[in-house]
């Protein structure tokens, strides 16, 4: 006998993966989402599992088609499917109308299969841009203004599908409930090749593909810390319109170069040491896009607070530095970086 039917959207994605896994060990019926069903041997083999324990439909957030089938008969939606750059969009539409329609096609096909609960991945680019940090740092209260001018693309996306999915859902939604989480840079192991772009820091970083490490920081996540909460959040009582950020220590690029290489020795000896001056990198922008787009990230904490997640829902979260070191040995085992 299981707990009911969970759809779990974009489910070759980072954090999916551990969604999917955790509702499985948790006694549930779980279908997911690709776009492609010629990923779906994959994306079962990097989680060990059947295609009996792993059903798969195909449904892209371009697109109406698949997401009727894929929402029938569940009780319950964790909507984590959006779009992910690794480099620049040419335009900031290839991000933010996939993020939005998506949002609102997941939706629509959700209250019209009686799901009770839609729990959506969003992050803390929604929160803490566009304003100064309030003492304490960012918390749920806080919105990013998509007009300003630090919001570049995948931070208007995320700002505008999680507004815009919360206006569909107090217009349209009811009895069917809301429920948003969001991470800061989500770190940790990896289940196989195809894994989330937040990595990247990471990856570079043991790789030694910058030549020193810019003064660029985040609030830092474990992976497996935000699919608990994702899981929590589904059925815990009176969660109707709740925001739970799901971040950790802020820390500074350089802090994680130190990290990994005060833990791993001589497997981090392509990890830069060097702290580049925010002149050179605000130079290197005026030739490279990808670097442009993190150059209102210099100097700048952007701290989160996750207060009210620990006090509502009782999340715990890892430390940084194991996250930081466990992303790095999971990418060797998986020969993701240069050794």
């Amino acid at each position: 006998m299981t707990r009911g039917k969970v759809l779990v959207t974009g489910a070759s994605g980072y954090i999916a993966g551990f969604v999917v896994k955790d509702l499985i060990d948790a006694g549930w019926d779980v279908v997911g989402t690709v776009r492609s069903l010629g990923k779906a041997d994959a994306v079962r083999t990097a989680l060990g599992l059947t295609a009996e324990q792993l059903p798969l439909v195909a449904a892209d957030l371009t697109g109406d088609a698949g997401w009727a089938d894929a929402a029938a008969g569940c009780d319950y939606v964790q909507h984590i499917a959006s779009p992910l750059p690794v480099g620049t969009p040419k335009n900031d539409d290839e991000l933010i109308v996939p993020a939005r329609d998506g949002a609102l096609r997941v939706l629509a096909a959700a209250k019209a299969a009686g799901v009770k609960r839609v729990v959506m991945t969003s992050s803390v680019a929604a929160i803490a841009y566009g304003k100064p940090m309030p003492p304490g740092g960012f918390t749920e209260v806080d919105w990013t203004d998509p007009a300003s001018l630090d919001a570049y693309a995948y931070v208007k996306s995320k700002t505008i599908a999680e507004r815009t999915a919360r206006d569909w859902v107090a217009a349209n939604g009811a009895p069917m409930e809301l429920v948003t989480i969001n991470p800061g840079l989500v770190l940790g192991p990896v289940h196989g090749s195809d894994f989330s772009g937040s990595l990247a820091v990471v990856t570079q970083l043991m790789n030694g593909a910058m030549p020193g490490v810019p003064r660029i920081g985040f609030p830092v996540v474990d992976v497996r810390d935000v699919a608990a909460l994702h899981v929590t959040a589904m059925t815990a009582p009176g969660m109707a319109g709740e925001r739970f950020i799901a971040a950790g220590k802020f820390l500074w690029m350089g802090e994680v170069a130190e990290i990994l290489k005060s833990r791993l020795g001589d497997r981090a000896k392509r990890v830069p040491t060097l702290r580049l001056p925010n002149f050179v990198v605000r130079l290197s922008a005026l030739f490279d896009p990808v670097i442009r787009t993190v150059v209102s990230e210099l100097g700048r904490t952007r701290a989160c607070n996750a207060a009210h997640a620990k006090a509502v829902l009782g999340w715990t979260t890892r430390p940084a530095e194991e996250s930081i070191v466990d992303t790095a040995r999971s990418l060797i085992a998986a020969g993701l970086v240069k050794q």
